[in-house]
């Protein structure tokens, strides 16, 4: 576990995964999700696939290959790179044990950086194939909700309406827009709002999500510049927290068989090429 702390906050990171696992202020109160039965993760990355492949299968040239839910980064064990004060980065690279389920080189470099009461979240990927490759990846990262409760409110950057994704329950979804649920830009994270899972906001319509605290003041934002946010907290669990989740990329809709390199909001790279993005945190 890597620790980086400024006068505002300290954060822990931890090798598995290269995956964020607290983020306290100065006086010690922690706004990360810290795990449980209700979910055993803190803030997952999602390479090289968010969200399924239909029934765990895809195809690159016709060959079929089987990923689990979200990829394997976020069960890896990264390297540490190198570590400053207010730095630190992770990096992650082919094996056999890769290759047999993606079959791919690459050089995934994950970066925490502390400013203030801001943490960037920093994804790095390099090409390092003689052929094009593709990927998706995004954020997880789970958020106590304020108060200890299990319901709260999120106020998004668009007060204009805003279209979702139609989603079931077991996951899936359908390439369909639906109205969201929202007034003005405000969820109501209630025990219904997840029924179908997770709730996903594509099209690039929202860069800013806060979590308002129990007297309607931002106690975590999210800024990203992802097509997809998506908000989540598993169902009829009654859990404390939600994810805010940053996305270049979405799982298989319902009824694609088609080419890996073919799915919606595929990221590709050339021999060589590197792809950087990254999505902040800010506390307060």
């Amino acid at each position: 576990m890597v620790e980086l702390k400024n006068e505002l906050l300290t954060i822990r990171v931890a090798e598995k995964g290269a995956e964020l696992q607290s983020v306290k202020d100065n006086e010690g109160r922690e706004y990360m999700w810290q795990a449980g039965p209700e979910w055993p993760r803190h803030s997952p990355i999602l390479f090289p696939i968010v969200c399924s492949v239909n029934n765990g299968t895809y195809r690159v040239d016709g060959k079929e290959y089987h990923l689990p839910r979200h990829g394997f980064a976020r069960d890896k064990e990264f390297t540490l790179i190198s570590q400053t004060e207010d730095k630190v980065t992770f990096a992650l690279h082919e094996s056999e044990e890769t290759l047999a389920v993606y079959p791919y080189r690459f050089n995934l470099a994950i970066t925490y950086r502390l400013e203030g009461n801001h943490i960037h979240v920093i994804w790095h990927v390099e090409n390092t194939d003689n052929q094009e490759i593709h990927f998706q990846i995004g954020g997880h990262p789970a958020f106590n909700l304020p108060g200890g409760k299990t319901e709260g409110i999120i106020k998004l950057d668009n007060e204009d309406p805003i279209d979702i994704l139609q989603s079931y329950a077991d996951g899936s979804h359908d390439l369909v827009d639906i109205p969201m649920d929202a007034d003005m830009g405000i969820l109501e994270v209630t025990k219904s709002f997840f029924r179908n899972d997770s709730v996903k906001i594509h099209k690039s319509q929202t860069h800013r999500a806060m979590l308002l605290d129990t007297n309607g003041e931002p106690a975590v934002t999210v800024d990203y510049k992802t097509p997809v946010c998506a908000f989540w907290s598993p169902f009829g669990k009654n859990a404390p927290f939600v994810c805010i989740e940053p996305w270049y990329g979405l799982g298989d809709h319902r009824g694609f068989n088609g080419e890996f390199k073919d799915k919606p909001l595929m990221n590709h790279l050339l021999p060589g090429a590197s792809f950087m993005s990254k999505y902040t945190i800010t506390i307060g």
